[in-house]
């Protein structure tokens, strides 16, 4: 076998590789011996059909065979002798083969870059934490308590106010036709609450007992039911009671509703679980400075193909997103060469950042345990009620959505690792600072490294400032 470079240039690679025909005959030869031993075919014992009429009959298929194997092979062989980390499965390209000639392809690769984190002692973060006040637990059970909150008939002729709750019959129609699911009678609805289609709970707010109306709404382009998805709908609506919201009592007997001894311990409840939110928003803000400065002090080349990868996925989201909100590439507040710009820088951070913890999780043997992954199954499973066995199954017999688990698993863990050597220090700062940018903050928390260790960095923090949004 003969390999020579043609192609090194960055992290691409590329190898021309020459199989001579001998070595191949040799192995086609070897190869129908060994079905000779065994061979079956009318007119011959088992066992003692010749090798030339085996090679009549199968030749071509076991060349086949052979061709596969060898290519397999020698590429394996060549990697290992050239010391190569591929960043993606190389790609072979046959040039040249038929029987009684040399085997020459090539093998087209990009590797893996080589370079040495930086030292984390010499990082300096702010973690910063805020304390959480009698006031705020006091609003949080207050909040808590409406959702049992009860109701009384409203005064004779009272207006339906939002936070009331309206007792009505009602029957919809589309073209003057009533459709399935659009009539009700004794529907208990609180307005303000917008359990309904968007604008018919707003027409709702004024009327009285026995007040009978009209209520005109459009149902949203992307709502379930498709024959009813952008159609304009009527319903007739006989307003049959008016109910105004009892005062909420915050005592005893609430805490025992929710299973908890008494109104003390109902706020400790409330106190623990709110203190376990706010060490998630001040760690989300803590990993992203820290992934910022990892960003900074790393400026290695990566591999294309995986910018490439990451970044179809970013586009991919960004066009789901539009979609959703019904605009298009078009309605962007800039062209869309600059915004695909844009967005593969961010894919080309998220890789770097990607391989970049994901050595720094091999150099230090971090894993992730059966222990943690089961966990995490359960944390899953626990959102499909009654489906829990099948979502385990699910996990169990599919590698790829594994891990899909174990990868956010994994990065918590090298964050973590990278922290206890930085030099992190604290400041108090106030509730509304702390959770400031929260939607970002949770899509940070969210988003894992992938299994290629790609894609570490945070959607919400990369998303170039000047996007459209809304």
């Amino acid at each position: 076998m003969q390999v020579s470079e043609t192609l090194s240039e960055g992290l691409k690679r590329e190898y021309k590789v020459v199989v001579e025909a001998a070595e191949m005959a040799a192995k086609v030869t070897d190869r129908l011996t060994d079905i000779a031993k065994e061979a079956k075919m009318p007119g011959f014992r088992t066992g003692k059909v010749p090798v030339t009429i085996l090679r009549r009959t199968y030749g071509r298929q076991i060349l086949g065979e052979i061709l596969e194997q060898t290519v397999n092979e020698a590429t394996t062989e060549t990697l290992e002798k050239h010391a190569l980390k591929p960043a993606m499965q190389p790609k072979i390209e046959v040039v040249s083969f038929d029987e009684g000639a040399d085997l020459e392809y090539t093998i087209q690769l990009e590797v893996m870059p080589e370079f040495e984190p930086m030292d984390f002692a010499a990082l300096s973060l702010e973690r910063v934490v805020a304390d959480i006040s009698d006031a705020e637990i006091d609003e949080r059970v207050n909040s808590l308590a409406q959702q049992f909150k009860e109701f009384t008939d409203g005064a004779e002729g009272q207006a339906a106010q939002d936070g009331d709750t309206v007792v009505i019959d009602f029957k919809g129609s589309v073209d003057g036709e009533l459709f399935d699911g659009g009539t009700a009678e004794e529907h208990s609805l609180e307005l303000g609450s917008n359990s309904f289609i968007p604008g018919f709970e707003e027409q709702l707010v004024g009327v009285k007992k026995g007040d009978e109306i009209t209520v005109t709404v459009n149902f949203p382009d992307e709502y379930q039911a498709e024959h009813l998805a952008g159609k304009e709908a009527e319903f007739a609506v006989t307003v049959r009671e008016v109910k105004v919201p009892l005062p909420v009592a915050v005592d005893d007997a609430l805490a025992t509703k929710l299973g908890l001894e008494n109104l003390g311990a109902l706020k400790d409840a409330v106190r623990e679980q709110s203190e376990k939110d706010y060490a998630e928003f001040s760690r989300g803000k803590l990993k992203r400075l820290l992934l910022d400065a990892l960003a900074e002090n790393h400026d290695f080349e990566v591999p294309p193909s995986l910018v490439d990868g990451e970044f179809e996925q970013i586009w991919g989201q960004v066009e789901a997103d539009l979609k959703q909100q019904e605009k298009t590439i078009a309605d962007l507040d800039k062209p869309e060469e600059e915004a695909r710009a844009e967005y593969r820088e961010i894919a080309v951070r998220r890789v770097r950042l990607g391989l970049l913890l994901s050595r720094v999780g091999n150099d230090n043997n971090l894993t992730v345990t059966q222990d943690e992954v089961n966990r995490a199954m359960a944390t899953q499973a626990q959102r499909f009620p009654g489906q829990e066995q099948q979502i385990f199954e699910f996990y169990q017999s599919n590698p790829e959505m594994r891990a899909q688990l174990e990868a956010p698993i994994m990065e918590d863990k090298v964050v973590d690792f990278i922290l206890e050597m930085a030099q992190v220090s604290e400041s108090k700062v106030s509730v509304e600072e702390l959770v400031r940018d929260l939607d970002d903050e949770e899509s940070a928390s969210e988003d894992g490294a992938g299994e290629d260790g790609a894609g570490a960095d945070t959607a919400a923090a990369d998303k170039p400032a000047d996007k459209d949004d809304n």
